[in-house]
C-alpha cells in the first residue's frame, strides 16, 4: 500500500473536485473534505488531480483537506453478502438507515460485511497442504448455500495453521508458511476483472420462464442480453420477473438510477416471495445494489462495477450468477456527466468518445469460466436500456448491440395494447439460438427447432397479410390466410403474452412446448387439409 498523501481542494464543480494532490494513480480512492467523503481519481494533471466524489458534496469548501489512500475503490467479498441491500459504494443500507435515518448523510462504515458475526467454519485443507490462488480452504454454511472460503488471487503457500468451528470473518482462518494470512473475506478493485483459468463457450441456456424468450430468443448461460425500450414498455417488470424465476444460483440486481418506488416494490416482493427451489425467501439468494436518491448522479458509475465484481466473486466460487442492471443507460448518463465536468471533447449526443470501449470492457466480464480452483461458474448479464424517446439509434443501444448476444426489443405499440412482455417478435433476435439448439433437442424435444420455425413462419405470414386485411377485411382473405390470422392471434395472445402477476409468470420449457405444439397443430392440419 502506498503512503497516504495529503493536499487541499482548489475548485469545486458539482461532484467534481480539483485538488493540488500529485503522485496519485488513476482510479485511486481519495478521502475528500472534513467529512472524508469517498472520491476517486478520474484525471491526473501536471500540478494536481481531478476527483469524482460519490457522496453528497453539499457543504464542501475550498482548502478543505483531501487524502490519497493508496488503494483503488474496492468491493468487499465474503460470507454475509446475500439478502443484503447495498448502495452504489457497497455500504449496507440497513446500517446506514440505523446511523443516519431515512435521509442518508455522508458517513464512513468500517466494512460492508458484519465482521463480528460468528460463523461455523469447516476446513477443507490441513496443515502441510499447499494452497494457491482460488483454492478452497474451507466453507461456511450461508442460507441455502455452502459458501467456500478461497485463497484470494495472488495468495499461495503451505498451510501452517488452520482454524475450525466458530469463527468471525476478521479472524485469520489460515496461516501460510510465507507469512501470508487468509481471512474470511477479502477486497478486490471493482474496475479490475477477477482472474480465471479460461473462458468456456456457452452451451446451456438460462431458463427465464418467459415463453417468448426461452422459445424464440433464448439466452445463453454466461451470455449477455439487452432489453431496450421506451418509457412504460415494461423493462423493470420484465427484469424483476426474470430475477424471480431464472434458473440461476445467485441474482445480483443493480438498480442504477431507476425510480425509488420501483425499487421499493422489488424489495417488498423479494422479501415475501418464496424460492421454489429452496422454499426460503427469494432474498436469500439475492444481492441488491441500489443507488439512493441523494447520491450524486455520478455515483451510478461506481454502482455498476460494484455489482459486476460481486457477480464475478460468486462465479469464482462455482455458482451460476445472473446480473440484471436497470438500466445501463443511467450508468452511461453518469459517464456523460463525469466527462462533461472534465471538459472532454464530447462524442455523439454528448456521450464521451470512449463510451463504446467502456461498455465493451464491462460486458466482456460476463462469461462461463473455469475458475482458478478448477470449478465451472458463469456470470450472465441482462441489461435494460432506456433510449430517449424509444430511439434505438442512440449511442448506448448501438454500442451494446455490437457486444451483446441477444436483443430483446420492447415495443411501445405492444405495451400500449397491454401485451406484456412487450418484446417485438419481428425485430428481436438471439445469436445463441443455434448454439443452444442441441441442448433443447436433447433435454426437451427433438422437434424444438421445427416448432420454432413453424411459429416464426406463422407470425411472419400474419405480418404480410395485415396490410391486405386492412383493405379487404378478414372476410376478403382466402381460407388459408384466415387460418393464418386466427392461429397467429392465438400465438400472440395465448403464447407470447404472459401476466407477470399470475401463476403464468413462469412457464417451464416442457409446458412451453406443449402449448405451442397444440396451437400450431391447428395450423398444420388446416394447411394440409387433414382433419
Amino acid at each position: 500500500m502506498k503512503t497516504v498523501t495529503t493536499g487541499k481542494i482548489i475548485s469545486i464543480s458539482g461532484a467534481t473536485v480539483r485538488t493540488d494532490l500529485t503522485g496519485l494513480t488513476l482510479f485511486e480512492r481519495v478521502a475528500v473534505g472534513e467529512q472524508n467523503l469517498t472520491g476517486e481519481v478520474v484525471r491526473l494533471e501536471k500540478d494536481g488531480t481531478v476527483l469524482q466524489v460519490y457522496e453528497d458534496p453539499s457543504g464542501l469548501g475550498l482548502d478543505e483537506p483531501v487524502k490519497g489512500l493508496g488503494v483503488s475503490l474496492a468491493t468487499t467479498l465474503g460470507p454475509g453478502l446475500l439478502s443484503v441491500m447495498f448502495d452504489g459504494l457497497q455500504r449496507r443500507l440497513d446500517v446506514l438507515a440505523d446511523k443516519t435515518g431515512s435521509f442518508i448523510h455522508p458517513i464512513h462504515l468500517d466494512s460492508s460485511l458484519d465482521l463480528k458475526k460468528e460463523w461455523s467454519f469447516i476446513p477443507l485443507v490441513k496443515d502441510g497442504d499447499i494452497v494457491s490462488s482460488g483454492d478452497k480452504i474451507g466453507y461456511i454454511d450461508e442460507g441455502p448455500f455452502q459458501h467456500p472460503i478461497i485463497a484470494p488471487p495472488g495468495t499461495s503457500g503451505m498451510v501452517e495453521n488452520i482454524l475450525q468451528g466458530g469463527i468471525t470473518l476478521e479472524e485469520t482462518l489460515c496461516k501460510l508458511d510465507n507469512g501470508a494470512e487468509i481471512l474470511g473475506y477479502h477486497s478486490w478493485p471493482m474496475r479490475v476483472p477477477r482472474p480465471y483459468k479460461k473462458k468456456i463457450s456457452p452451451k446451456e441456456p438460462v431458463i427465464t420462464g418467459q415463453r417468448i424468450i426461452d422459445f424464440l430468443f433464448p439466452l445463453a448461460r454466461g451470455g449477455t442480453s439487452i432489453i431496450p425500450g421506451g418509457f412504460g414498455t415494461g423493462k423493470t417488470i420484465l427484469e424483476q420477473t426474470i430475477a424471480k424465476h431464472a434458473d440461476v444460483d445467485i441474482v445480483i440486481y443493480a438498480g442504477c438510477g431507476e425510480r425509488g418506488n420501483e425499487m421499493s416494490e422489488l424489495i417488498e416482493e423479494f422479501l415475501e416471495l418464496e424460492d421454489p427451489r429452496t422454499n426460503l425467501p427469494l432474498m436469500e439468494r439475492t444481492v441488491l445494489v441500489v443507488n439512493t436518491s441523494n447520491m450524486p448522479v455520478a455515483a451510478r458509475e461506481a454502482s455498476i462495477y460494484t455489482a459486476v465484481t460481486l457477480g464475478e466473486y460468486y462465479r469464482d466460487l462455482g455458482f451460476h450468477v445472473l446480473l440484471l442492471a436497470d438500466s445501463i443507460s443511467r450508468w452511461a448518463e453518469a459517464l456523460r456527466e463525469i466527462s462533461s465536468s472534465l471538459e472532454e471533447m464530447p462524442g455523439e449526443e454528448g456521450y464521451p468518445t470512449y463510451l463504446a470501449s467502456r461498455l465493451s470492457s464491462f460486458v466482456e466480464r460476463a462469461g462461463i469460466v473455469e475458475t482458478l480452483s478448477g470449478d465451472v461458474g458463469s456470470l450472465s448479464m441482462i441489461l435494460s436500456v432506456s433510449p430517449p424517446g424509444g430511439d434505438f439509434t442512440e449511442p448506448v443501444t448501438q454500442s451494446l448491440l455490437r457486444t451483446s448476444g441477444a436483443f430483446l426489443m420492447l415495443d411501445t405499440t405492444l405495451a400500449n395494447s397491454r401485451h406484456f412482455p412487450a418484446i417485438n417478435w419481428m425485430q428481436s433476435y438471439s445469436l445463441y439460438k443455434n448454439i443452444l439448439e442441441d441442448y433443447f433437442k436433447e433435454n426437451f424435444s427433438g422437434d424444438w427447432q421445427t416448432l420454432r420455425n413453424r411459429c416464426r413462419e406463422i407470425l411472419h405470414k400474419e405480418e404480410t397479410l395485415k396490410e391486405i386485411m386492412e383493405i379487404v377485411g378478414i372476410e376478403g382473405l382466402q381460407e388459408q390466410d384466415r387460418l393464418v390470422m386466427t392461429v397467429a392471434e392465438k400465438i400472440r395472445s395465448g403464447f407470447l403474452a404472459q401476466n407477470a402477476y399470475t401463476d403464468d409468470a413462469f412457464c417451464e420449457p416442457q409446458k412451453t412446448l406443449d402449448i405451442i405444439r397444440s396451437v400450431t397443430e391447428v395450423y398444420l392440419k388446416g394447411k394440409t387439409g387433414k382433419a
